[in-house]
């Protein structure tokens, strides 16, 4: 089973400084029906104005995977870390027991990121905070784990879930396939360009939820970049 949500159609919420597109129910856009798909709770587009970004701000039992798409962000947290991650560049944080960051663009030019939040498989524990370039001829015409809960994912930043984050860039007319499973959730969204997801177009920063398929064939129409999540 394959639903198209397309982008214009997602949640949204103009703060002047931020701009943002919902995949699911998050802050002031409530959508009782749209809470999750599978253990992946929120999926964010969010565009950065230069010089602003998020105070510091709490969270605790949750996986937050940060993928930066143009520019960078630079995060700041209550365990001391601090980091500058920028595109092509993924950094996570498990929120554990509890943890307070702030998350800035201070670049001369807008960043854009998808923020996704995955359950964790148990509450509490440590919090941590990681990051790593992904470079993107390293993804190009294949999936490449980018953050994971599973330990054979040796190269990939790990997560307290059950759950996978894959990346690929396609040319136009390539394709990749990805074996999810039918008994499992898959979300997928182009950062750019046209696809096609089993056989179903969509199109750049459109959603593509994903059920009870075997596996996830995804075609390139044209040029494009584009996340994968597999949750449980």
């Amino acid at each position: 089973m394959i639903e198209l949500r397309p982008f214009n159609k997602l949640g949204s919420a103009n703060h002047g400084w931020l701009k943002a597109k919902h995949h699911f129910s998050f802050g002031s856009h409530y959508d009782p029906n749209n809470m999750n798909h599978g253990s992946l709770r929120v999926w964010n587009d969010d565009e950065i104005a230069p010089n602003t970004g998020f105070p510091a701000h709490p969270h605790a039992n949750m996986e937050i995977i940060t993928f930066v798409r143009e520019g960078a962000i630079t995060h700041q947290d209550s365990l001391g870390n601090k980091g500058r991650t920028e595109a092509g560049d993924v950094q996570v944080m498990s929120a554990g027991s509890g943890i307070r960051h702030s998350e800035y663009n201070l670049e001369p030019v807008t960043t854009k990121i998808f923020q996704i939040w995955i359950e964790p498989t148990q509450e509490g524990g440590q919090p941590c905070w990681g990051a790593k370039p992904f470079p993107k001829a390293d993804r190009s015409g294949k999936f490449v784990t980018i953050a994971s809960g599973f330990k054979a994912d040796n190269d990939a930043l790990p997560i307290r879930a059950d759950a996978r984050v894959l990346a690929t860039t396609l040319k136009a007319g390539e394709t990749a396939e990805y074996a999810l499973g039918e008994t499992r959730y898959g979300y997928l969204v182009p950062a750019a360009g046209s696809i096609e997801v089993n056989g179903v177009r969509a199109n750049a920063r459109d959603g593509v939820a994903v059920q009870k398929e075997a596996s996830v064939k995804v075609t390139a129409l044209e040029d494009t970049e584009l996340v994968l999540v597999d949750a449980a």
